[in-house]
């Protein structure tokens, strides 16, 4: 379960690059029911949505040439090394670790599987502020075309921990921050099946909000101009899930998890 005790590793911040920020925010609002706080003009455009004044996710223009989509950031102790390991793994560094005033230290790279993703350095912002609450984020998921490479990459540069279980006719991986227990799950590994993958759909990190209701989000995330990539889906003991498309075609996918017991 993801917490704000944000060990190395663990998953502390997101955020959505968009061609049209103030679309973007239009869309959220109405579909999340969040606030937008912009961090002041020598941000970029770059601010924060909140959900009872507290930041769930954050919101930048889109860097030249990149598509609209959402960034996961795990937590780093210290970004340079992360770097270090990234490349001595056989990753991609997609930008140097660098400073943000003094909030802290990001850096953005690929995974040698093909899917983006980044680390933040809590300087004086040390992440999320609300997380596995409603509307906010509560799960991470690696869609990869190499599992195994997959796996091997994030252990030697984050040291995660992994569990791999049945799920339909195929193995899902559980991942733990390496000082977590069993009960610190933070995200998962699925396999790309070959339908996806002839469709196009590369490794990718896949962000899991929490919802009161899944139907009723999905619902309307199509009224706003979204699009549906997976419908609501039951899955025993984990809950009712779905994934979607904002009109900027971000992924991101919905969860209204199961009560313990169900």
């Amino acid at each position: 379960m993801l917490t704000t005790d944000y060990a190395h590793g663990a998953p502390n911040w997101i955020d959505l690059g968009s061609p049209d920020t103030s679309a973007s925010t239009t869309f959220y609002r109405a579909l999340f029911g969040w606030s937008f706080f912009s961090a002041g003009p020598e941000a970029g455009g770059y601010g924060f949505f909140q959900q009872d004044d507290r930041t769930v996710a954050a919101l930048g223009p889109l860097s030249p040439g990149a598509r609209s989509a959402w960034t996961l950031y795990f937590a780093a102790t210290d970004a340079d090394a992360v770097t270090e390991h990234v490349r001595a793994a056989g990753g991609t560094v997609r930008f140097e670790p660098m400073d943000v005033f003094t909030a802290g230290r990001l850096a953005g790279y690929t995974d040698p599987t093909g899917a983006d993703f980044a680390v933040w350095q809590p300087g004086e912002t040390l992440g999320l502020d609300l997380v596995t609450a409603p509307v906010s984020l509560c799960w991470t998921e690696l869609y990869t075309a190499d599992p195994e490479a997959a796996k091997a990459f994030y252990r030697a540069v984050f040291g995660w921990q992994e569990q791999d279980v049945p799920f339909g006719e195929t193995t899902y991986t559980v991942l733990t921050p390496g000082s977590g227990g069993t009960d610190d799950g933070q995200g998962g590994i699925m396999p790309l099946q070959p339908a996806q993958t002839a469709a196009g759909v590369v490794s990718h990190w896949l962000p899991y909000f929490e919802v009161p209701d899944t139907d009723a989000v999905v619902a309307k995330a199509q009224e706003l101009g979204g699009a549906v990539l997976l419908p609501a889906t039951e899955a025993h003991g984990v809950g009712r899930f779905a994934q979607l498309a904002d009109p900027h075609g971000a992924h991101f996918a919905v969860i209204t998890s199961a009560a313990p017991g169900e």
